[in-house]
C-alpha cells in the first residue's frame, strides 16, 4: 500500500459523470475532470517548529480538490492522487 509523507494525502478520484442530470450522454471529451474524491490514506501531518501539525482529513473522507493539484499515481493497476492537504478545498457530508 502507498503511505504518504508528511502533510500529503492519497485519494481515488470518483468517475467523470457519462450523461447530463437531464439523461444526455457525454462524450469522453466533453466530460469534466472530476473534483470530488476519496482519501485513501493520509501522511502524518507536516512538523513545523518542532510541532506536528495537525492533519484536518481522514481516510474514507470524500473531498473537493483544486482541479490542477496532485501527481497522479498507478499502483498495482488503480489510479490514485498525492495531494498536499493544502490542496483539499472541503470535505462533503
Amino acid at each position: 500500500m502507498i503511505k504518504p509523507l508528511s502533510d500529503r494525502v492519497l485519494i481515488k478520484m470518483k468517475e467523470a459523470e457519462e450523461t447530463t442530470k437531464s439523461g444526455i450522454i457525454l462524450a469522453s471529451k466533453a466530460q469534466e475532470k472530476p473534483q470530488i474524491a476519496e482519501v485513501i490514506e493520509v501522511g502524518p501531518g507536516e512538523k513545523i517548529d518542532n510541532k506536528l501539525q495537525e492533519m484536518y482529513v481522514k481516510k474514507g473522507d470524500k473531498v473537493i480538490v483544486s482541479k490542477y493539484a496532485g501527481t497522479e499515481v498507478k499502483y498495482e493497476g488503480i489510479e490514485y492522487m498525492i495531494v498536499k492537504q493544502d490542496d483539499i478545498l472541503a470535505i462533503v457530508d
